[in-house]
């Protein structure tokens, strides 16, 4: 009740803030200081879906409606932009990205589209002669998939190309990378080194390192790579953040970090760097999330850009790399399940306390049998710590991926109040290798959009990047054809399953929106809101699927000012 009143107090402020004591008609309107005419608004609000203008004053939305309305706030020095039909919608949110891993695939050697082996090899090649001797050559973004045959690289392949450089290249989801021997020979690692819990040192027919290791392993080669700088961390952040805006995104909802990385955050937001929505979650179980929970969430920060009151935790692997915990062996690796990277033991007490100090908790979870647990443990804490006891009676934590799903679990998210949040490009890319992973029979349950909807639950949707690419028109697209680009689908792969254009404007919108506690806030176009606009050069609504893909964005509003734009006038 009292954040409804400081949320309520807010928004009668902002509205007098801006109100004009005359205008020419003799009206106390709000001063506008942009006002959008003859767009295809689409404004995720169900009372009032469409609209063909919006008017914006200071931080906030102050008329939505048609164009001659609109035309009533135009004064001296109010901007006027005809969008001539383009799309105007809320200001779009990515519900799950790495933002300094965006910015560092800029700065690193970025592997993403390497269509072969021979390929992947000349892009290695071709770093590691601009390397000095003895330097760490390091990148991210291959996936063996799209090559033939798809077979994961090994440290042979890259010690022809770099016989004395380390080298570690991540795979794309981020949960296996490849390493040469020299990378090897650095950490100490043989075939006699066991497995990390939560990971793996995959070995060849001989028992020896074959170069591949997978989540947790990585760890025994990457201690060893130098510290990245902290000019190097701000400059990664900075490319983020600039990447982000110019695609249209307003907030992002950075899965994972650490207590340094936020006290960057602050540091950028005060010297005025950065003006990206950042939703800002922690590393747990772990000394930075024990910090959250002591020390408590913080809201709203530097004009509602800044928040920090979630735990991420990591549950399983991946799919591609067959970390990904399941319920049933891998149909194409009968000799595992994937395996869970984070222990009960640690797991339940955080949840437990995260419920009595208010901070919400999203968990990783990609295979059937790691969504299955990790509901379970939800289930429990809930239980255990009933809503009058919690500091946030409804705490909507959520679940990261929730990408294979046994059937019988998918009416348990809405039961519980568990979000799924979801990355719609996730599936148009395991779309060529799910299949022969799981199995026909378990793609029941795989990226089960509308299931999970139909049952009442919402999906944020986001993006994962770098894991894909980050692109909002990519992520809309494939929510709506689940196809991949070039518009191919799979045997079994449950074309039912694809959302509504309404749903998927929703799934980056206002649903991201709920699962940040920021509904009442921003999310939908709405008088009161806060502006924040996202604008493309097509009514991608309306157009066919394909043309999705070849829209872009023509200007991104975040409070009321525009932070990128393409526009003349």
């Amino acid at each position: 009740m009292k954040t409804l009143l400081v949320v309520l107090s807010a928004l009668l402020l902002s509205a007098s803030s801006y109100t004009s004591p005359q205008r020419p008609n003799g009206r106390k309107l709000p001063i506008a200081e942009l006002v959008f005419i003859n767009g295809a608004v689409y404004t995720a609000n169900d009372r009032q879906p469409t609209a063909e203008a919006v008017v914006t004053g200071g931080d906030r939305i102050i008329y939505v409606g048609d164009n001659a309305g609109a035309r009533r706030f135009i004064v001296k020095n109010t901007r006027v932009i005809d969008l001539q039909g383009r799309a105007l919608l809320p200001g779009f949110t990515d519900s799950h990205q790495h933002l300094a891993g965006v910015g560092f695939r800029e700065m690193n050697l970025n592997l993403e589209g390497t269509t072969s082996l021979q390929d992947f090899l000349a892009k290695v090649k071709a770093r590691v002669g601009q390397a000095k001797p003895g330097e760490w050559v390091t990148g991210r973004g291959w996936i063996e998939t799209f090559w033939q045959p798809p077979l994961f690289p090994t440290r042979a392949d890259l010690d022809n190309v770099a016989p004395n450089n380390p080298v570690i290249l991540g795979r794309a989801d981020g949960h296996g990378a490849v390493v040469n021997s020299a990378a090897l020979k650095l950490a100490g690692i043989d075939k006699n080194t066991p497995n990390p819990f939560g990971g793996e040192i995959s070995k060849d027919a001989n028992g020896e390192p074959n170069g591949m290791l997978l989540d947790a392993a990585q760890s025994l080669v990457r201690r060893h790579i130098p510290d990245t700088t902290a000019a190097d961390a701000e400059r990664a952040i900075i490319l983020g953040v600039t990447r982000n805006i110019s695609l249209g995104w307003t907030q992002v909802q950075d899965a994972g970090g650490s207590y340094p990385e936020v006290e960057l955050f602050k540091k950028l937001y005060s010297e005025g760097k950065i003006k990206l929505r950042i939703f800002k979650a922690i590393h747990g179980p772990s000394e930075s999330s024990a910090r959250l929970l002591a020390d408590g969430p913080i809201i709203g920060a530097y004009n509602h850009r800044f928040t920090l009151r979630t735990i991420k935790v990591v549950s399983d692997g991946a799919l591609g790399s067959r970390g990904a915990a399941l319920l049933a062996p891998y149909a194409d690796k009968p000799d595992t399940k994937g395996f869970l990277t984070v222990k009960q033991e640690e797991f339940a007490p955080m949840l437990t306390q995260a419920l009595k100090v208010g901070v919400q908790v999203e968990t990783h979870a990609i295979g059937d049998y790691a969504n299955r647990f990790t509901l379970d443990e939800y289930e429990k804490a809930f239980k255990a710590v009933p809503a009058a006891q919690r500091k946030v009676s409804d705490p909507r934590w959520r679940i990261e991926h929730s990408q294979i799903v046994n059937p019988a679990d998918i009416p348990r998210f809405a039961k519980l109040g568990v979000i799924p949040s979801m990355q719609p490009s996730h599936a148009i890319g395991d779309l060529h290798f799910a299949p022969s992973r799981l199995g026909i029979p378990r793609l029941a349950g795989a990226y089960a959009w509308q299931s999970l909807i139909k049952s009442g639950s919402i999906i944020p949707g986001g993006s994962d990047a770098p894991v894909e690419r980050g692109e909002p028109l990519i992520e809309f697209y494939a929510a709506v054809a689940r196809k991949d680009q070039k518009g191919f689908t799979g045997a079994g792969w449950h074309a039912e399953e694809a959302v509504t254009r309404d749903q998927a404007l929703k799934m980056f919108t206002i649903w991201p929106a709920y699962a940040a506690f920021e509904d009442k806030l921003r999310g939908s176009i709405e008088v009161g809101k806060l502006a924040d606009l996202t604008i493309f050069s097509a009514d991608i609504m309306k157009i066919p699927e394909p043309e999705i893909l070849k829209a872009r964005c023509v200007m991104t509003v975040i409070n009321g000012e525009v932070v990128f734009s393409l526009f003349d006038n």
